[in-house]
Formats: structure tokens, C-alpha cells, sequence
């Protein structure tokens, strides 16, 4: 089997890679009749030096690899036929800016691995860059508050090389006795309580939250059941609301009277309630006035969320008595910051993280003919047509919808 590593080629340049020099060692350990070849590239984070040192092949073509493997989509000119594709291909939702790139693949013959639909029996994920966007986020979140305030500056992410130092960098800031609330229960969540963690802020209980006052900073990590309740006032579990989200509507909003900074690591699912709405923004008891969006839910359960961001211009204001979008630095200003590709700001981390998961969850099922099934899960198409599991996308692959 014989494994390429692609250059990412879309645009704005993505620096992330699947596999670090260091990774493809361990993989050659592990696996000692691979082949690897790594496609050349000026933008990696790694240089094509580090692979040659590492002693790996450098390449400028990689058409005789049996497997290329990618982080954001490949160009639909620069995808080579009759080959197996990893990358993310936005197509699982039936994204129609990439119907064009779904309809090549089948006619190229491609068999396409979505990073995203590499899961367990359970439906649960494998592998992704979650973890990273927490990271990321919660520190745009921190140098947003600065930046509103006046109080401290904060280098970008993308000027640091590692978490450690995006650590480092939080804890030489000051802060008031703001109230911090973080939602989710995944690995975006916990990539931001990391940060939260590593600036030593205090975590407290969601009833300790809303009746107390402190003299320090605070956070709250809570899930769809504490900002989720029954419309007949049961109590029941998570399953319960995922299954049946039409029987809830939103509590966020006992959080967002005493909340000063909203971090939104959730993962929202359609048909869900809306934290909290335009309307909800607009009483004057709703306190929030700085939101980390990692989730990016444009125009939906965070009001405040009314276009995804850029790693250049993070930032934005929503003023919620116009509902329409200001700057950040207007005195009616929610400030919103809404980078939808915040693992690219930290693409060391990011790409020696996933190469971990892939190294793990993936590569074995090469070589012990797939028996927890995650390539026949993760599988799209095959021979020129949608698998079974994915042939909801045929009308959409036809421009019926």
C-alpha cells in the first residue's frame, strides 16, 4: 500500500498536513511494508526539508500512490483518477457551493474517505480538528475582550506556535470578576476548558453560577440539559433531547442575565431551540456582551451570529437593538467572534494532533482488512456511484435539491 501525502491546494492556503514528519516515522514503524511519498509544498507547516531529514520521499508527483490523503478539499483539476481520497469534502450536507467537486469524484472514479465520516459503530467521530477550535477560540475570545476593553493585547494566534504558548501568553493578562459560560460536551468544549484550565480561572457549579457573586474570574461548563428544559417541566437525559429536541425549549437565558463572556463550544443539532434569539438580545436584563462563537451557526442559535469571521478580521459587532452588524468597537456592541477555520491558526498542534487520531483510528484498517469497519462506514463513493450509506446525496449529486 502506498500512502501520498497531498500539498493543500485551496485558497486562502490552509498550513495543515495529515501527517508530521515525526508521524510517518512512527507509521513506517508500525506498519514496516508502507510506502510513503509526501507531495512538495511551499505553505506546509512542516517543510519539505523536515520530511527529507526524516528520511521521506519528496515528490512532486504522487499519481502512483494508492491513497492520498488531504485536510480541505482538493481542486477538482487537480484530482487524479481511479485513486482512494482522504479530505474533508463539505459534501456530507449537501453543500451546494461542492456539488461540482462530488460530481467529479464520481465521474472520476474516486473512492472518497470524508474525515468527517470517519466514526465508530455509534455514530461518534474518530477523528477531527475539534480539540483545536476549542483552543483557538477561547483565545481569540480572551484577546477580544482585550481589544474591546482597552485592558491588554494579545498577539494573534497564528504569530504563536503552540498551545503552551497561547497558555503563556493568558496568563500574563489581568481580568475582572467576569462570568465566564462555556457550552458543550465535546472535544471543542474541552479544547476551551483547556485554556480556562491553564489560566487557572475557577470553575464553578451551574447553581453557584447564577446566585453567587465572586471576587475572581469564573466559569461554568454546561450542557443541553442545563440550558435546555421540557416544555411539560420533565426531566428525562441527553438521549431524550436529541431524539426529541421539538419537546424543549431554551433556559439559556437564566445564563445570559449573569454572563458577561459566552464561549459556544455546543454542537448544534437542526430542529434544536435557539440559546437565544434576536429578541432575547434585545431585553435589557441580557447581559453578555462578548461571544466566542467556535460553533459558527450563522443567523441561527446564537443571535448574535450573523456571519462567520476571518482569521485576518476576527472580529465583529451586533448590536442588538438594530440587529445588524457594527464595529467591535462600538459602545452597543456584542462583540462576536466567529472565525470558522480556527484550527488553521494553529496548525502544528492541529496536525500533530489529528496524524495521533489517524495514525490510531485509520492506517490499522489498511492492514487487518477493515474489521471494526470504519472504511466501510467512512466510504462515499465506489466505482463511480454513492455507497449505500450515502445515497441520500443522490438528488442532490443529480441538482434535484
Amino acid at each position: 500500500m502506498k500512502f501520498g501525502i497531498i500539498k493543500e491546494r485551496k485558497n486562502p492556503p490552509d498550513r495543515r498536513v495529515v501527517f508530521s514528519p515525526e508521524k510517518l516515522l512512527e507509521l513506517k514503524q508500525q506498519f514496516p511494508d508502507v510506502r510513503i511519498k509526501v507531495e512538495s509544498s511551499d505553505i506546509r507547516i512542516f517543510s519539505d526539508e523536515a520530511y527529507k531529514n526524516a528520511g521521506l520521499e519528496i515528490a512532486e508527483d504522487v499519481s502512483d500512490c494508492d491513497v492520498l490523503l488531504g485536510v480541505k478539499e482538493v481542486p477538482i483539476d487537480a484530482l487524479i483518477p481511479n485513486k482512494k481520497y482522504f479530505f474533508f469534502s463539505h459534501t456530507i450536507k449537501k453543500q451546494p457551493y461542492n456539488r461540482k467537486l462530488i460530481q467529479a469524484i464520481l465521474k472520476k472514479n474516486i473512492e472518497l474517505f470524508d474525515h468527517e465520516t470517519i466514526i465508530k459503530e455509534n455514530g461518534a467521530r474518530l477523528i477531527g480538528f475539534g480539540r483545536y477550535a476549542g483552543i483557538v477560540g477561547a483565545y481569540n475570545g480572551f484577546r477580544a475582550y482585550g481589544l474591546k476593553n482597552k485592558s491588554f493585547i494579545l498577539p494573534k494566534a497564528e504569530k504563536l506556535d503552540s498551545q503552551q504558548e497561547l497558555i503563556n501568553e493568558l496568563q500574563k493578562i489581568a481580568l475582572p470578576n467576569i462570568k465566564i459560560i462555556l457550552t458543550g460536551n465535546g472535544k471543542v468544549a474541552y479544547g476551551a476548558k483547556e485554556m480556562l484550565d491553564g489560566m487557572n480561572i475557577k470553575k464553578v457549579s451551574v447553581d453557584d453560577y447564577l446566585n453567587k457573586t465572586f471576587n475572581e474570574p469564573t466559569y461554568c461548563l454546561v450542557d443541553v440539559l442545563d440550558y435546555n428544559k421540557r416544555k411539560d417541566g420533565a426531566v428525562i437525559n441527553n438521549h431524550d433531547f436529541y431524539n426529541h429536541p421539538e419537546n424543549y425549549v431554551s433556559d439559556f437565558m437564566r445564563f445570559g442575565t449573569v454572563t458577561d463572556f459566552f464561549i459556544a463550544g455546543h454542537f448544534y443539532g437542526n430542529g434544536a431551540p435557539y440559546l437565544f434569539t434576536r429578541e432575547d438580545a434585545k431585553l435589557p436584563e441580557f447581559k453578555i456582551r462578548l461571544v466566542a462563537d467556535i460553533s459558527c451557526d450563522v443567523d441561527g442559535p446564537v443571535a448574535s451570529t450573523l456571519r462567520a469571521s476571518t482569521i485576518e478580521e476576527p472580529l465583529y459587532g451586533y448590536n442588538p437593538q438594530t440587529e445588524s452588524e457594527v464595529h467591535y468597537k462600538d459602545k452597543n456592541a456584542i462583540v462576536v467572534m466567529a472565525v470558522d477555520n480556527l484550527p488553521c491558526e494553529l496548525p502544528k498542534d492541529a496536525s500533530e494532533g489529528f496524524g495521533e487520531m489517524f495514525l490510531q483510528h485509520v492506517i490499522p484498517a489498511f492492514y487487518n482488512n477493515d474489521k471494526e469497519g470504519v472504511l466501510e462506514r467512512a466510504k462515499m463513493t465506489e466505482n463511480g456511484k454513492l455507497t449505500k450509506r450515502f445515497s441520500y446525496l443522490q438528488d442532490f449529486v443529480d441538482g434535484k435539491e
